[in-house]
Parts: C-alpha cells; structure tokens; sequence
C-alpha cells in the first residue's frame, strides 16, 4: 500500500460508519485549530502523513528534527468536526513513529565515531513497515531490505535447506541483487570466505567472538552483527570492527512516545 491507502484503512477502520459523539456533540459549522505537542524529548517521524489527514497543515518540525517537551510539531486549522474526528489516527501515527525515530536516534548516537552503522529489519508491524522504516531512517538508522524480494539474505534454515553454505552461495551466482550470507560456525566462516562472500551476517556472538571472527574475516567481507543487541552492548559489538548492526528492537520494540493534540476554538 501506499501512504494513501494507509492512511485511508487507518481512517476507515476507527471511524466506521461515523464519529458518533464528535456530531452530536459538535455543532457542523464550528471552527477550530489544533496544535501537536511533544511532552517529552523526541526525533520527529511521520509528519508526511499530517498532509494525507488534514487541508493545509503547518509543519514545524520535519522528520528527523529534534524537539524538547513543549514544542510543537504542526498545526492545523479547520472543521472543528474534522480536527476532532481524525485526533486518534494523527496521534496513533505520531506518536508510533517518533518512537521508532527517537529509539533508533538513541542506537546511532551509541555508536558514533566507531564507522559502524545501525540497521533496522523486517521486524516491522504488517502493512506498516514503509512507514516505520521511513521512522527509523529520521532516526538516523540505515534501511535493510524492504522485504523479501530487493536482497539477498540466506540464513540458516536456507543454508540448511540448500544443503551447505557453498550449495547456498553457487546457487545465488546468477543473482543480480547483494547476497549477504549467515554464518554459524568457524566451518562456515572460512567455506563462506573460500566461496568469495562478499557480506557476513555474524548471529547471537559475544563482543570478543565477534572481534576474533572479523579478524579472521580481515575486511575480506562487510560484517553485520546481529542477535539481541541493546542499548547497553551496542557499543562494545561497535567496537569490534563491524561494519554494520541491525537491531529489531527499532521497530518491534519501540515506545510510543508523549505527543498531545490541543483543540482551540476560533
């Protein structure tokens, strides 16, 4: 789907057959403006979508930007009806992908000045992952592969089920698309390097393996590190060498964050 589209099953799922309190409650012709808030210290995600839900917003603050609590990220103005009815579906989008941006900030900023870079996975709410990897780049996170179809990545059930890591590598050759191999044990490391792999995905290793393993690899190959980094280890895995770390908890594990919707009649 589009954002469009997203935004309109969004819209089509709350509302239903009408906002039944907002028209009984709020006369048709009544006029209002609309502020979104931050009530905390956030990166802003998401904001392209205000334009899909209102006419004419005012963006104050673009994806990516930092803003302190008690800054505004937009502004709005029109139907009283329409600035209450679409409330939710605003604040659900916002405040879902600040929190992806703002989380996925606080993993770059972790690992600056080491040269690696934080990716984010296809660890991503169904039908939202366009826009939570839109998040996790304002973050300041690098995109993986979209899905299934723009990369390839042969783990270990597809290592398994090709019947080694050479039978897996010689059959990607005719691929035209990066191939990124994971590898399980020392065995697999040196078959991989023999085969001339060009991408490593190092899985659920301590910082000292991992180290030890990319000298081994010794820039032979770009190295991924993967398999429950947190904001706690993500430096020392940073340290040792990667080249890159993807971290799923970016996108499956993050806070919605504090964003408030003030309606002010005109």
């Amino acid at each position: 789907m589009n954002l469009a589209e997203i935004v309109e099953s969004a819209l089509a799922e709350d509302i239903g057959s009408g906002d039944i309190t907002t028209e009984l409650c709020v006369p048709a012709d009544r006029k209002a403006s609309g502020r979104f808030l931050v009530r905390e210290a956030i990166v802003v995600a998401g904001v392209e979508l205000l334009p899909l839900l209102y006419n004419e917003p005012r963006i104050k603050a673009g994806s990516g930007t930092c803003l302190e609590a008690g800054q505004e990220i937009a502004t709005v103005q029109g139907s009283a009806r329409t600035l209450l009815t679409r409330e939710r579906v605003a604040l659900n989008f916002l405040q879902r992908l600040c929190g992806i941006a703002t989380l996925a900030r606080k993993y770059v900023d972790a690992v600056a000045g080491t040269g690696c870079r934080i990716l984010d996975t296809r660890k991503t709410t169904p039908g939202l992952r366009q826009l939570e990897k839109m998040a996790a780049k304002a973050g300041g996170a690098t995109n993986h592969r979209l899905g299934l179809f723009d990369a390839v990545l042969i783990k270990n059930n597809h290592i398994t089920a090709a019947g080694g890591v050479r039978a897996a590598l010689e059959a990607t050759e005719s691929s035209n698309l990066p191939v990124e191999i994971e590898v399980r044990t020392r065995s697999e490391l040196h078959e991989a390097l023999e085969c001339g792999a060009t991408r490593l995905l190092l899985d659920n290793l301590r910082p000292e393996e991992a180290m030890e393993w990319i000298r081994i690899i010794g820039g032979h190959a770009t190295v991924e590190l993967s398999g429950g980094i947190t904001l706690e280890t993500v430096r020392a895995y940073a340290e040792t060498g990667a080249d890159f770390i993807s971290v799923g908890a970016i996108t499956h594990s993050a806070r919605a964050v504090d964003i408030h919707f003030q309606l002010e009649l005109e």
